[in-house]
């Protein structure tokens, strides 16, 4: 029997269990996912908090870089056109700047006199205004280009924006469609017919106008009496009677100008066909009518006050006796 026993024992199968620790509630994954949930929440709070502290401005200002449609974008990237369309002015996806500089003159009616140089109450009213007036002048323009089948096919030779100037309206030349024949100031139906539109929508508005007359690079032949001076002179004055003829009041034109090819649209393709363009500037009031500015009691100089003096009083002369004489007094006879 004890045999026996032993081959029992001998055939039993051991059998180890391991217990492996961990896994759902007690795992580490959990972790990440936290992680992950606590960092979108600071990225979220984060950008609560620049919106927040940025100004108007700046928000716009971000809101034209991502926009495809902005005319300061290269339009390899948004390949959109039109009215605010895009321009290939820089390298691909840069940003690009076509702002006219300022002259002189203008820089120095910008430029705030007096100590401080705060406006007037009136002045911030009237330009809050005034960039409402120029907002809403550029919806009425993209709007009326896109309502009028003969002024669709011109939506990419208009371009509006802003300058220090005030809201700039161009009309400009394209590759195969142009607005002046080549070489005269005598314009197109369809260029009076997008003259007549811009125009009527700002005829009620109370800036003055400046209207400018560009050129490519391209000269006439030596020694020519006609030049792109007279050229660009005679486009900006063609555009003026248009302008005049569809209800405009003469008292509103600030400047007519011929820029010739001082000024491209494209620095880098002074020949380029966008070179060649009118330019019609509604100018801000603070640059042709400027308010008076605040002012302060820092500003007001004190009055000099003169010194106090103390008047000197002159000393009495003393009493003269006369000689031989004889004067009362109280209780005593004094002689001379």
């Amino acid at each position: 029997m004890a045999d026996g026993d032993e081959k029992k024992e001998d055939n039993q199968t051991i059998v180890i269990k391991k217990i492996i620790q961990g896994g759902g509630h007690h795992g580490g994954a959990w972790k990440v996912a936290y992680a992950d949930f606590v960092t979108a929440m600071m990225a979220f709070f984060l950008l609560l908090w620049l919106l927040n502290v940025t100004t108007d401005e700046q928000k716009n200002a971000i809101s034209n870089y991502f926009d495809p449609t902005h005319p300061k974008v290269s339009d390899s990237t948004s390949g959109a056109g039109g009215v605010l369309g895009g321009l290939t002015m820089t390298p691909e996806g840069a940003m690009s700047s076509s702002q006219n500089p300022l002259t002189p003159q203008q820089v120095h009616q910008q430029r705030p006199s007096g100590s401080n140089g705060k406006k007037s109450a009136a002045s911030k009213a009237r330009e809050e205004a005034e960039e409402k007036s120029f907002k809403s002048a550029e919806e009425q323009l993209k709007q009326a280009i896109q309502e009028s089948p003969e002024l669709q096919a011109l939506a990419k030779n208009l371009l509006v924006d802003m300058t220090p100037e005030g809201l700039r309206i161009q009309i400009v030349d394209q590759d195969g469609e142009s607005m002046f024949p080549s070489g005269s100031a005598r314009m197109y139906d369809k260029t009076r017919n997008l003259l007549e539109m811009i125009t009527k929508i700002i005829l009620d508005m109370p800036n003055e106008i400046s209207v400018r007359g560009h050129t490519d690079s391209s000269q006439y032949a030596a020694g020519a009496p006609y030049t792109n001076w007279e050229l660009s002179a005679d486009r900006a004055n063609a555009s003026r009677r248009v302008m005049l003829e569809s209800g405009m009041v003469p008292e509103r034109l600030n400047n007519v100008m011929g820029k010739a090819d001082t000024e491209p649209l494209i620095p880098e393709d002074p020949k380029d066909a966008r070179n060649r363009r009118i330019t019609i500037i509604l100018l801000k009031q603070d640059i042709t009518n400027p308010l008076p500015e605040e002012e302060t009691m820092e500003d007001v100089a004190p009055e000099e006050e003169e010194p106090f003096q103390f008047e000197e009083e002159e000393a009495a002369p003393p009493p003269q006796i006369p000689v031989g004489t004889f004067r009362k007094t109280p209780g005593a006879v004094e002689f001379p």
